[in-house]
């Protein structure tokens, strides 16, 4: 498949939220995010906007850079949050159970760098790009061509 990009203006961090709960929406098990972004990129925030978009109950959604992963249960299914920023092998990201959630669960990953040979071929690829005070890029490409219908809403 050819490759596909779309590029996002998002001038704060609401117009960030909106676009993480806008994908929320169109995910299914076995859909999986990467993002990328440097430090303060905003990848948590987009992260925590579309988990907390698919709870059923309010629930704190706090960084898994410590624990590595934190799941929840959602009304799209099981949700998977990962920050590999601390990882320094993929045995380690085998160890969490990772590869396995790729399959049967949503996954967003943080420091996507980090999974090597373990990156899923059909993951939607979004890089978050500061542009100020608030504002950021998202740069969003993939190769699944069943991301296209996905992102629909993004494309206005």
């Amino acid at each position: 498949m050819s490759d596909h990009t779309l590029t996002l203006e998002l001038p704060d961090a609401d117009h960030t939220s909106q676009a993480a709960r806008s994908l929320g929406a169109a995910l299914a098990a076995g859909d999986t995010i990467l993002l990328t972004g440097d430090v303060g990129a905003g990848k948590t925030h987009f992260a925590r906007s579309l988990i907390q978009s698919l709870l059923t109950a309010p629930e704190d959604v706090p960084s898994p850079t410590f624990t590595l992963v934190q799941t929840y249960d959602t009304s799209a299914g099981p949700v998977w949050h990962a920050d590999l920023y601390r990882l320094t092998s993929t045995f380690e990201i085998e160890e969490l159970g990772l590869s396995d959630a790729f399959e049967d669960a949503i996954c967003l990953v943080e420091w996507p760098d980090r999974l090597g040979p373990l990156k899923p071929e059909n993951a939607l690829k979004i890089t978050l790009t500061t542009t100020g005070d608030d504002g950021r890029v998202l740069t969003a490409s993939w190769d699944a061509g069943k991301w296209g219908p996905k992102l629909k809403s993004w494309r206005k």
